[in-house]
């Protein structure tokens, strides 16, 4: 199983920790992959790490699908991939949820399904220079020919001639999408992944590559998992720092009638905690949503405790199925046991 360095997003301040993706290059990590809500993006920092190192990989985990056209990410993609040197560049892509898509980008919600196979078609075409790109899609088409349309619009080619192979993984979680990140993607993203979720989702996987006409198999397509890890002797406070986390994607990241991480939750055997946390969060009461998410669901999603805790646990991760683990936002003295652990 390969490893990566998860960044996530800034906060209040823009930060890199360039030595540590150094160090992880170092050690032998695969990649390195920055994420994007509303505040930092994800293709910045990749284009300045791409910089500071050698062979990382460089991956948006994930890159907004409402942020910017097809085009515009195709483009991103295959620029940073020239200057870093071809094969390094991936582009991990999701929707968000509603709020995100409509209330920060203005776009509306559509159909994510139709909209996210479109997009990946013509991220396709564009990086594939086999002719001008035309594209009619059920949610995008290139050239754009609705409402306010000027009719001049015509197919055209990138001037660019990139890296036609560069990886596209999807961040889905419906069923319905997991079988369509499987037929059209080359790796699936599976946001809170734990060990014991394999069984569930690969019959979804292994019906989308059944649809596949190029022949990918499981044995080709990646599962790029995450983990948070704290190496600490108290792992009762090690969760609870966790906890604020959990709840801001159960309790807040989405509308009270539709959030994929409530639906996770109460998908693993959490309902009652799952809503409680949700009313909670909404409510204003942050610190009590918080509370509210159990130690057992937090510690089934992380690596938490001595080194030696940290040790044992791995195996279930190194045998769950993935293809690759990230490690979130993790520190030097986590990418130095981890290394030693799995590499």
């Amino acid at each position: 199983m390969k490893l990566a360095l998860g960044l996530g997003y800034s906060g209040a301040r823009m930060a890199l920790p360039v030595d540590l993706v150094i160090r992880a290059e170092r050690l032998g990590f695969d990649s390195v992959w920055a994420s994007e809500t509303y505040g930092s993006d994800a293709i910045t920092p990749l284009a300045y790490l791409a910089a500071k190192t050698h062979r990382i990989r460089l991956g948006t985990g994930i890159a907004q699908l409402a942020a910017r056209t097809p085009a515009n990410l195709a483009m991103c993609a295959q620029t940073i991939d020239a200057l870093a040197g071809a094969g390094r560049m991936i582009i991990g892509l999701g929707m968000s949820g509603p709020q995100i898509v409509e209330g920060w980008y203005g776009m509306p919600w559509g159909k994510p399904n139709y909209r996210m196979r479109d997009y990946v078609a013509i991220m396709r075409a564009i990086w594939g220079r086999e002719g001008p790109v035309s594209h009619q899609g059920k949610e995008i088409s290139l050239p754009y020919m609705g409402p306010g349309s000027s009719g001049l619009g015509k197919p055209l080619k990138s001037i660019l001639h990139g890296n036609p192979n560069i990886p596209v993984y999807l961040g889905t979680q419906t069923p319905l999408n997991i079988r369509m990140t499987a037929e059209v993607a080359d790796g699936w993203l599976p946001m809170g992944f734990v060990p014991s979720d394999m069984p569930r989702y690969r019959p979804l996987l292994e019906e989308g590559l059944a649809r596949r006409k190029d022949g990918k198999a499981m044995a080709d397509f990646d599962i790029h998992g995450s983990v948070g890890v704290r190496i600490t002797d108290d792992v009762a406070a090690a969760l609870k720092e966790l906890k604020p986390g959990v709840a801001l994607y159960v309790g807040g990241m989405g509308a009270q009638e539709k959030n994929f991480h409530r639906e996770a939750m109460i998908e693993r055997g959490y309902p009652e905690a799952a809503m409680r946390i949700q009313e909670l969060f909404l409510s204003g009461r942050k610190e009590e949503a918080a509370d509210a998410v159990p130690d057992e669901y937090v510690d089934m999603s992380a690596l938490v405790g001595p080194p030696d805790r940290i040790r044992e646990r791995w195996k279930a991760w190194a045998d769950s199925g993935l293809t690759a683990l990230t490690l979130n936002r993790a520190n030097e003295d986590v990418v130095e046991l981890i290394a030693k652990i799995a590499l």
